[in-house]
């Protein structure tokens, strides 16, 4: 089967918002904030730790422009961008991708980081206590 963010599949199937050599943004059609979408590198990297240092550069770069876009398309007062990486972590498809999501202040959860949800007592792992000790 072939990899769903892999650059064949992603110029076929997705519609590209903004690209460069190494990488491309695609949106995100879940009923998440508008304009929310990913940076996915051309090549398959499993993980962002597989990322050479050049597809960091550009995803960097990417992101910049990425941001440039929504602020003047969508005007959010805030983002959250990230990446999951591994089954533990969230991350479903296995090809390295940046979560880019323009948060805007009338939303139900404005202010809610991605670790307010991490936070709360029900992700507790048993016996395991709230402070790292290293």
């Amino acid at each position: 089967m072939q990899c769903p963010f892999c650059r064949p599949a992603i110029e076929e199937n997705e519609t590209i918002i903004l690209r460069n050599e190494l990488c491309a943004f695609i949106p995100v059609w879940e009923p998440i904030p508008a304009g929310s979408g990913m940076i996915v590198p051309w090549a398959h990297r499993e993980t962002v730790f597989d990322l050479t240092p050049e597809e960091w550069a550009a995803t960097c770069d990417l992101l910049r422009q990425v941001r440039a876009h929504l602020d003047d398309r969508y005007g959010p007062e805030g983002y959250n961008v990230g990446w999951n990486s591994g089954a533990a972590g969230g991350q479903h498809v296995f090809h390295a991708h940046m979560h880019v999501i323009p948060r805007y202040a009338d939303e139900p959860l404005a202010g809610k980081g991605i670790r307010h949800w991490l936070k709360q007592e029900t992700n507790r792992r048993p016996g395991i206590g709230g402070k790292d000790k290293g």
